[in-house]
């Protein structure tokens, strides 16, 4: 890691009634220290704001600095949002993963699409995946310290050679050790497994989910949950790389090895332990299991039951949201991947008996990945804009926010929502999870 310098931590966010607004902080200002502690990251700043008395030295928006005093509850939040949840800096990736999204993209697009990141505390924080091969012996240090538990790991595979190979870094080899070592800490991981065929598949990928189960013991199991997803490739690749694409015969191959082994894990331990993310399914033609198969969903932003809990969320919302009519007839479009298109068909018959209510979903692939099969978070304007055109598309779009940058309207082409209305000339109605589906649909 190159330890960049500390930056104060700009507030991008006061919370209603909370400390912070009460004090009279504003958007703009920045907090240099806490208890005369300069905090690194989100972490640091939680942790020093746990104590009943602070000192705050505080930058306002004029650059004028002040030193302001709080006593509060030992558990009250001070109500401030940040820029970033790092004020030191990204801690950057030093692999070489051959199916690493980012290597797998155009040139020419937004900085922070091709940000790299390898950052445990990203991985604590919001639960993205590391793979440990970064850390210096001060991270490690502060990891059991703090006590910052669980972290998400990419393993892939857990033969010294294989994952060296996957990783092309020397260190990626170290990886049962350092299982070892959160053991011996009675800290966790959730880990990941990327399947690669030819590479980690059959007789490796049996080795790394028995390697991974023998640390799935005791109160405090080191590896507490294994998520197992299928190599997503794009036409932008390296043309050298030697990854081959996941068809159907391919992912009906890893269902049936890793289900053979839910089997045994569910007799050893009374879990599944090993899930199998969604996609896996969609590739196979195959209908994901049942919902009591995910347990308590460990992995489930790593897409595996994400499809199931959609369709439950929506079952339980629909019952109490959806009328029998409605008034005014409406008619949408619903834009979604074409891996979906055959798992969301309830969603949309339910939503079409609604007496006046017509719901088209459309399903699309994307040419600008070159993928034949597209979960929808893939989707780009100019996908849209390539399966759309031309179409009459009712009242608007319905279009799934996981297409868009977090809080933001920008594609992963970095076409806006407006840009794709304009061209499309319809209105694009972006929703967010069931309740927000449905309520565009009756408004």
């Amino acid at each position: 890691m190159s330890q960049a310098t500390i930056q104060p931590a700009k507030i991008s966010g006061v919370l209603p009634d909370s400390i912070a607004e009460e004090i009279g902080f504003e958007i703009g200002d920045a907090i240099v220290s806490i208890n005369q502690t300069q905090p690194r990251d989100l972490i640091d700043y939680r942790f020093l704001c746990s104590d009943e008395y602070l000192e705050l030295e505080v930058v306002d928006t004029a650059g004028n600095t002040h030193q302001i005093e709080i006593e509060k509850d030992y558990d009250d939040d001070l109500g401030l949002e940040f820029e970033t949840a790092l004020f030191d800096g990204l801690i950057q990736c030093n692999n070489h993963c051959p199916f690493c999204f980012i290597d797998q993209q155009p040139t020419g697009k937004r900085q922070s699409l091709y940000l790299k990141d390898d950052d445990y505390r990203l991985s604590f924080l919001y639960g993205s995946y590391l793979t440990l091969t970064n850390l210096t012996d001060k991270e490690w240090r502060r990891i059991e310290q703090m006590r910052l538990s669980p972290l998400y790991v990419s393993v892939h595979a857990t033969e010294p050679e294989v994952r060296t190979r996957l990783l092309k870094n020397n260190r990626a080899g170290l990886i049962m050790s350092q299982f070892e070592w959160f053991q011996a800490r009675r800290l966790q991981i959730h880990a990941q497994v990327v399947v690669c065929p030819g590479i980690n598949d059959g007789i490796h990928l049996a080795r790394t989910l028995s390697d991974l189960a023998s640390f799935h013991q005791g109160d405090i199991p080191a590896v507490a949950s294994v998520a197992v997803v299928p190599v997503g490739l794009t036409k932008f690749r390296p043309s050298e790389d030697e990854l081959i694409p996941i068809g159907q015969a391919k992912a009906m191959e890893v269902i049936e090895q890793v289900q053979q082994l839910q089997q045994k894990f569910i007799q050893q331990f009374g879990s599944n332990f090993v899930w199998l993310a969604d996609e896996w399914f969609l590739i196979a033609r195959q209908d994901v299991p049942s919902e009591s198969h995910y347990e308590d969903y460990p992995q489930i932003d790593n897409g595996v039951g994400s499809i199931r809990l959609f369709l439950k969320q929506f079952q339980a919302t629909a019952r109490k949201m959806l009328p029998k009519a409605i008034n005014q007839p409406r008619r949408f479009t619903w834009v979604v991947g074409n891996a979906v298109e055959q798992a969301f068909k309830p969603i949309v018959d339910r939503l079409n008996a609604v007496k006046g209510l017509e719901v088209n979903l459309v399903a699309l692939n994307s040419q600008y990945w070159g993928q034949e099969i597209t979960v929808t978070g893939l989707l780009t304007g100019q996908d849209l804009l390539a399966g759309l055109k031309g179409k009459d598309m009712g009242e608007g779009i319905l279009l799934p926010s996981l297409m868009l940058k977090h809080d933001d309207t920008k594609f992963l082409d970095d076409m806006t929502v407006a840009d794709v209305a304009r061209q499309l000339k319809v209105a694009i109605f972006p929703v967010s999870g069931v309740k927000e589906l449905i309520d565009r649909c009756l408004k």
